[in-house]
């Protein structure tokens, strides 16, 4: 029904923003993403998406039109609900989000408060093909850095390490060369463990 609002910007916390458009001001919930995003000026322009329950009328906003359209398909999915998908939209930016779907990367989606191992996999489940038809993403280029790590972490686990400390060690490595092959990981990760 409301598909974007522009206007003043009359108040701006990390979760909500109250946007003044032609005397009426509109209480719009954002994810930290969002308020990250705003501009410093007074006038702005949010993508929003009105939520009706029986109880409120619920208008949240969104920097632009990917993320919005990224909350409403976490939102589609069974046992996620708006609040939970902007926690998801706070935690993780929204290629974040993409790219953890469309890699099943569960650890990444779990992380975000409140998504358990059933919901994470839901949510892969419901939203990877969606995605990858969607944003054209290929499964095949975004999961070369992500299959290299989970063979690095293997070959540490079967080497005796802790799969939560490697995890770690791995992650770090991975951000910061995300081309690395396996032995480059696991090189790097014996060092550093």
């Amino acid at each position: 029904m409301i598909t974007h609002i522009q206007g003043r910007l009359v108040e701006k916390n990390p979760t909500d923003v109250v946007i003044d458009c032609n005397g009426v001001g509109y209480f719009i919930n954002i994810s930290l993403h969002t308020f990250s995003e705003l501009p410093a000026g007074e006038n702005v322009k949010l993508f929003t998406h009105l939520l009706v329950r029986e109880d409120a009328h619920i208008l949240y906003g969104f920097s632009s039109v990917a993320e919005r359209e990224i909350f409403r398909l976490l939102i589609s999915v069974s046992g996620v609900g708006a609040s939970i998908a902007r926690t998801m939209l706070s935690s993780l930016a929204p290629e974040q989000v993409l790219d953890a779907i469309a890699t099943n990367d569960l650890p990444t989606i779990q992380s975000v408060k409140g998504i358990g191992a059933k919901t994470a996999q839901r949510v892969v489940l419901d939203l990877k093909d969606k995605i990858l038809k969607v944003y054209g993403l290929s499964s095949i280029s975004t999961g070369t850095s992500n299959t290299n790590k989970n063979e690095a972490l293997s070959a540490l686990e079967t080497l005796g390490f802790v799969r939560k400390q490697s995890e770690k060690v791995v992650e770090a490595i991975v951000k910061d060369n995300p081309q690395a092959s396996v032995e480059m990981i696991i090189k790097q990760a014996l060092k550093n463990l």
